[in-house]
């Protein structure tokens, strides 16, 4: 059974309410998408795109997985698993620290939120992509994609996973942090809209 039906189990279904009271920035837009049913025993995935004027800056998904008798290599009987997409400027892509920068990115949105997980795991992966023949008047194009799971200590945090992974995907989109405070300038992280 996947989903926060009445079946599944009280923890699962206050951990889907979690997600669901959670509150993004505006250019961050979740969606409900199917959720992989061999992972676990039950599921809950949302899709998440970041959108500024028209143009889609980043996208991925976010599945919160729950095994009622736990797991092993999880070191709990819940798991967040995680993607997250952006196109860079090719500099920025080009640049040899990038992956340990963008593991970074995740490990202090999570921190800047009080939570600690356990077992984290995940894979930074650049491509760049150069264009030729009929598509030869299209830039060059950098994209990093960041694979990441981890298990949180307190199913009840959910939602707080959940922003954390939210501004994660806003940072690797080039959007300022938000602060109470206001905004901090960052460096900019895109060219411009994904071509078709």
């Amino acid at each position: 059974m996947n989903g926060p039906g009445a079946e599944a189990p009280y923890a699962f279904r206050r951990a889907v309410a979690a997600l669901g009271a959670a509150r993004p920035r505006p250019e961050v837009r979740l969606a409900p998408m199917p959720a992989p049913r061999r992972l676990a025993p039950y599921a809950h995935a949302l899709e998440a795109e970041v959108t500024v004027d028209g143009a889609e800056l980043a996208d991925g998904r976010f599945i919160l997985l729950h095994s009622p008798q736990g797991d092993e290599t999880w070191r709990g009987d819940f798991r967040v698993v995680t993607l997250a997409r952006a196109d860079l400027d090719p500099e920025l892509g080009a640049d040899p620290l990038l992956p340990e920068v963008a593991w970074s990115w995740l490990m202090e949105a999570l921190e800047g939120r009080g939570l600690a997980p356990l077992e984290e795991s995940g894979t930074v992966t650049r491509a760049g992509s150069y264009f030729f023949g009929g598509l030869g008047d299209r830039p060059p194009r950098t994209e990093v994609e960041l694979r990441a799971s981890w298990t949180p200590r307190d199913p009840e945090e959910a939602g707080g996973h959940l922003l954390a992974w939210c501004a994660l995907l806003a940072q690797c989109a080039g959007l300022p942090p938000e602060t109470a405070g206001g905004t901090v300038a960052a460096f900019p992280r895109r060219r411009g809209p994904r071509p078709v």
